[in-house]
């Protein structure tokens, strides 16, 4: 259904190319042509108590598109007062809100979910442009959201209670699920409209309010969700939007008034989060890196196996916490190993807003030097470079971030781009004798 449903919707784009990128969007889309020179580019607004307005910080951070390195928009590091602002708004929304009849917030999401069908081209456009992605896993995207938007929607269920009589003599037990009053969610740079959509509509239609943080790699999907829940019908400060790095994260972390937090993102950030807020007593949920393998035995299918190992470990460049970074060949690797380089040089790489694109760039420029360096350290320590898309041009967008489809083999388990998440588009082959060593 997934695969359908991005297929057809850019089969639809076809007939707007050349001008794909010229149509009209919501205003905090950033989606722009890519030869327009921003000479001042727009910046990316707050939102506080219902309103978008511009933070009053000087200090900002450019949103970059990773195919062309044009900066289509400039984030403003959300000040103190401005955050204090979004969480009094929260907290200010939230006796009016936690009282809502269930049916009017559930309501609101039958809205939202409509609203993000209707707008989903300028949606992955928008993330196409920020992150990179190709306009085919940008719609993947915004879909995968959208389907958590139509799980909220049946959340007069979800919230039923229990109750049990006599369970002792002249005892009854009965639980009832309430909000818990203003949570925050910390989003990384990998799915700009997913992970949004994963947090503020399970919690606001519980009856929470919300204080959302999207990365500020590609902020612009969640300004643009925003905007969509506030026509949906949401209520003044049931949701805010604010922006920043370490500080913001650790003034969420801190704040008496937030009383749960969601995050996704690395390892590091993951665990600081995890212990400063939980020492605050707040309830945490912190969803973090992946080593993922891949165990192939020798009787599996070779086409589905390939497609399988191909999909998962160059999907998205690489940059998903599920993306699968080793193999692992149970008995002879070497014809494996040589149909994966047949099949992963037929990858197209290029810019994602290009049709044609099974590839796009990497987030920035420090990820692709990060990348490059585990790859060569794994050189360095012994492993085979099969295929090496390091070096890697494509012709009209010199300047992107672009790394191809990477093989190692030979990779042994004290090497470093084995033991860390490289997050790029690097298959880590290794080989045992039999079944259950490779556990």
């Amino acid at each position: 259904m997934l695969m359908r449903f991005s297929l057809q919707r850019v089969k639809n784009l076809r007939a707007l190319k050349p001008q794909v990128l010229a149509s009209a969007y919501s205003r905090f889309s950033t989606a722009t042509e890519p030869t327009l020179n921003h000479r001042n580019p727009p910046r990316v607004p707050n939102l506080i108590g219902g309103s978008f307005v511009d933070s009053k910080s000087t200090s900002t951070i450019d949103v970059i598109n990773p195919a062309t390195q044009e900066v289509v928009s400039r984030v403003p590091l959300t000040t103190n007062e401005e955050f204090k602002a979004a969480v009094a708004a929260a907290k200010g929304a939230f006796p009016s809100w936690r009282n809502t009849p269930i049916t009017t917030r559930q309501r609101i999401m039958f809205k939202l979910q409509e609203l993000i069908r209707r707008d989903m081209d300028k949606l992955a456009k928008n993330i196409t442009t920020e992150q990179g992605k190709t306009l085919k896993d940008a719609h993947g995207d915004a879909f995968r959201g959208l389907e958590v938007v139509e799980h909220a929607c049946g959340m007069a269920t979800l919230q039923m209670g229990e109750y049990v009589p006599n369970v002792s003599s002249g005892i009854d037990t009965y639980s009832v699920r309430e909000p818990l009053g203003v949570c925050a969610g910390i989003c990384p740079f990998n799915f700009p409209a997913m992970i949004p959509l994963w947090m503020f509509p399970i919690a606001v239609t519980c009856g929470n309010t919300f204080v959302l943080k999207p990365s500020e790699k590609d902020p612009g999907a969640s300004l643009m969700l925003a905007e969509l829940a506030m026509e949906a019908g949401l209520p003044r400060g049931v949701l805010n939007v604010v922006h920043g790095t370490n500080d913001i994260v650790n003034a969420i972390c801190d704040d008496d008034d937030i009383r749960a937090i969601s995050f996704v993102g690395s390892n590091t950030a993951g665990m600081h989060i995890y212990g400063r807020a939980s020492a605050k007593g707040k309830r945490v949920q912190s969803n973090m890196g992946a080593k993922n393998h891949g165990i192939v035995m020798p009787d599996a299918n070779v086409d589905a196996t390939l497609n399988a190992l191909v999909a998962a470990g160059f999907g998205a460049a690489g940059q998903r916490c599920m993306a699968l970074s080793t193999i692992v060949f149970v008995g002879d690797s070497k014809s494996w190993e040589n149909n994966l380089v047949e099949r992963a040089k037929a990858i197209k790489v290029n810019a994602g807003i290009e049709l044609d694109a099974d590839l796009g760039p990497v987030i920035s420029k420090q990820a692709k030097e990060r990348i490059c360096r585990l790859v060569q350290s794994g050189v360095e320590s012994g492993a085979k470079l099969l295929l090496d898309g390091r070096d890697i041009m494509v012709p009209g967008y010199e300047q992107g971030n672009f790394i191809g489809p990477t093989i190692l083999s030979g990779v042994t388990t004290d090497m470093e781009c084995y033991k860390e998440e490289i997050f790029g588009p690097v298959l880590i082959c290794m080989k045992v004798s039999y079944f259950p060593s490779s556990f």
